[in-house]
């Protein structure tokens, strides 16, 4: 006796074409990842072999999947997501609940393909301000949603605030330059660090961090000689640039802003990556091609 398929249109039939969702097929398996899981490790040892580090933000599950399978190492659960997904005039109004949401969403999403990227979840503002102890239990909220790192802004009385949550096993990137939790306190979106005494104060501020134990350091619209400068400096925090020109360890932008999707216009230090690209995850794909060859950010377009 032989077996027959049944027929087309019946509920096996489906099932066996189709083993998915209303939303997206499912692959029946996912495939093994093509690289090692990122860990602080790895990342380390991408910067002693002269390999720059990328970091794009991301919000969801499915960009998320699509950023790790374009070859991103770092994936940061940015509180920029208040401008990008709510609609907000700043990051400030963002709220622990809403990070901590977003970032499962992103973990969900890694998990689902078997995704590799490290991934960071920015505090927000207010919630590690308070005290150490608060501190802690907002990063623990964090991590238990996904997060492998949290990254809080500010120099001088982060520093302590660093050393607490390092202390307890919770990885830290610290975010030096333009915080735009503070952007108010700083007179607008301008460049930080330009004249002698405001370097000065960016460049202890960034030693005290990695004395503390801060792993990441993200330069947010710094000169681009200082970002290099504080770069071979601080050998055991990898400084991630944004608008810090090319001389960083890595790179990180905002995931809408480099695919050109963003609702205003793009800040000097983005390029649209998507205007060339067939596909979003080609545009990705373009953006690590293009910071491990040098070849983004060009100093002369996208920095200062």
């Amino acid at each position: 006796m032989t077996d027959t398929a049944p027929p087309a249109g019946t509920p096996s039939a489906l099932t066996a074409a189709s083993p998915g969702t209303p939303y997206g097929t499912l692959p029946p398996a996912s495939p093994l990842p093509a690289r090692r899981p990122v860990s602080l490790p790895r990342l380390a040892q991408l910067r002693a072999a002269g390999e720059k580090i990328t970091m794009l933000t991301a919000y969801d599950a499915t960009f998320a999947a699509v950023a790790d399978a374009a070859g991103v190492e770092c994936l940061l659960v940015g509180d920029s997501l208040g401008m990008v997904c709510q609609g907000l005039p700043s990051t400030v109004g963002v709220t622990l609940d809403a990070m901590a949401y977003h970032t499962e969403c992103v973990s969900r999403g890694l998990h689902r393909v078997q995704g590799t990227a490290w991934l960071i979840a920015d505090l927000p503002f207010g919630c590690y301000h308070e005290s150490k102890e608060q501190a802690l239990r907002s990063a623990a909220r964090l991590m238990q949603a996904g997060a492998h790192m949290v990254k809080l802004e500010g120099g001088g009385w982060t520093a302590p605030v660093v050393e607490f949550l390092v202390q307890r096993g919770i990885p830290v990137c610290a975010h030096l330059g333009l915080t735009p939790q503070t952007v108010h306190a700083l007179g607008g979106y301008r460049v930080q660090g330009r004249d002698e005494e405001a370097a000065a104060t960016l460049r202890r501020h960034a030693h005290e961090l990695q004395d503390a134990g801060a792993a990441m350091l993200v330069l947010e619209m710094v000169p681009a000689r200082l970002s290099a400068e504080l770069t071979a400096e601080l050998p055991h925090c990898h400084t991630i640039g944004i608008g810090a020109g090319q001389g960083t360890a890595g790179q990180v932008l905002v995931m809408h802003d480099m695919l050109g999707i963003n609702l205003g216009k793009n800040p000097k230090f983005v390029h649209n990556f998507m205007a060339d690209a067939g596909s979003v995850r080609g545009a990705i794909e373009a953006y690590v091609q293009a910071v491990k060859q040098g070849h983004f950010p060009d100093d002369a377009l996208h920095a200062w």
